[in-house]
């Protein structure tokens, strides 16, 4: 069997009504039940075949766990929760954790938090 050329290709995709184009991107994600699954440098392509859209991803990819993924918090976030919050970074990190990265959501919870130790100490 010949093999095509890449031109050659897109003709025949193009002859068969199938419309393909290249979308940039640095990275995807699929996420999944219990795992990520992250695609590093990828090179996504978009074929559109009788209306319908078809999504071909290729690249190098890594399995990440929920737990990992939840841990992967920006220093400026944590940084910001813990001082909305008037707490420690790691208690902001601790925050963060249990709300699933809800900036908002940490900020609050660490304040009842506190509201709840201060009154007790009255």
């Amino acid at each position: 069997m010949r093999r095509i050329s890449p031109r050659e290709y897109e003709r025949l995709m193009r002859k068969m009504g199938v419309k393909m184009q290249e979308v940039p991107c640095e990275k995807v994600i699929i996420v999944m039940s219990d795992k990520e699954l992250v695609i590093e440098e990828p090179k996504v392509v978009v074929l559109e075949v009788q209306g319908e859209r078809v999504y071909q991803v290729t690249g190098r990819e890594v399995e990440v766990t929920k737990e990992a993924a939840l841990e992967e918090f920006s220093e400026e976030d944590v940084n910001l929760v813990a001082e909305q919050a008037g707490v420690s970074i790691e208690e902001a990190r601790k925050a963060l954790q249990e709300v699933g990265g809800d900036l908002a959501q940490a900020i609050l919870l660490l304040q009842a938090r506190k509201g709840s130790v201060d009154a007790g100490k009255v």
